[in-house]
């Protein structure tokens, strides 16, 4: 799955656009490399998350095309 698709089904970032955005941004980093929007996540990925002073770092667990809002933190797991 796209890691901009990813971000918006498991709820870290409300839309895809804003998804793509940050990728092009460069605030999106998979496993310490910059990612494009079409880069491919799979379970196991460390995804970080750069928005202003605030830093989200988490790793894939699970990746699937469609998830219910309440079991979408099931997806991945906060690493501090």
């Amino acid at each position: 799955m796209r890691v901009d698709k990813y971000l918006k089904v498991s709820r870290l970032i409300k839309r895809r656009t804003v998804a793509n955005d940050a990728c092009d941004a460069g605030r999106i980093l998979i496993n310490d490399k910059v990612a494009k929007a079409s880069q491919n996540v799979k379970a196991g990925d460390i995804i970080e998350i750069a928005f202003g002073n605030k830093n989200t770092k988490v790793e894939v667990l699970s990746v699937e095309e469609t998830y219910k809002k309440e079991d979408a933190k099931e997806l991945f797991k906060y690493i501090t």
